[in-house]
């Protein structure tokens, strides 16, 4: 099967060659200029075959995702699904920073920084009971069946801001709402959608509406 043009490209996405090179979608681009790039820049080396270059460069990891460039363009392309598919066709070694060894202890262990789950317990009890000295019964409902609310946690709050969680823990207790967190795959902030990895996004997105439908919750609620 012979595959066409627009099928050989790497990152280009759906109808980038429209672009009129009018530099709109750069103009209103937080990172525009850094490392010499703008996402114009970007669209002309994924048609001109220059796929592996823009791959290679910082400049998707630089980007924010925000979107304000594809809505500024006027021919309504994809820019944000093609810097994310630069992003997800770097070798997964060779991904900035963390956030890939995140997405593989996420899918290791639960969570982006692959606390264990005795010690996510642990806390979440030892903060309920120093809460209660404040909120007379209060406790941290966990893999609570049929909660209104399932709440899934930011890894960073248990890690490194633990009394962060206290202050939407008062909200539910003032509320009297009824709801709960859980003892496994409990991380809300899916970095397999920053690193471009669909793969581990949808296993981790599978994994929180699994525990949504098992603990039989009206309302899923993410941190991000």
């Amino acid at each position: 099967m012979l595959l066409t043009k627009r099928e050989k490209r790497k990152v280009a996405s759906q109808y980038a060659d429209l672009c009129l090179t009018c530099g709109t979608c750069a103009g209103g681009c937080p990172v525009t200029g850094l490392d010499g790039l703008d996402v114009r820049k970007a669209v002309r080396l994924a048609l001109l075959g220059m796929d592996q270059e823009l791959i290679d460069s910082r400049f998707p990891w630089l980007c924010t995702l925000c979107g304000r460039c594809e809505h500024a363009c006027p021919m309504g392309i994809d820019l944000v699904a093609m810097l994310r598919s630069a992003r997800g066709k770097r070798e997964r070694d060779k991904v900035p920073g963390v956030l890939h060894k995140g997405v593989q202890m996420c899918l290791e262990r639960g969570n982006n920084v692959g606390i264990p789950k005795e010690d996510f317990l642990y806390l979440l009890e030892d903060l309920g009971a120093e809460l209660a000295e404040e909120l007379p019964g209060f406790e941290v409902p966990v893999d609570k069946k049929g909660a209104k609310y399932l709440f899934s946690i930011n890894s960073k709050e248990p890690f490194g801001e633990p009394e962060d969680m206290m202050y939407w823990w008062r909200i539910l207790y003032a509320a009297n709402e009824s709801w709960t967190t859980t003892s496994e795959n409990w991380e809300g902030v899916n970095w397999g959608l920053f690193t471009g990895d669909d793969e581990s996004m949808k296993e981790v997105v599978g994994r929180i509406v699994k525990n949504y439908k098992d603990m039989e919750c009206e309302y899923l609620v993410l941190p991000e």
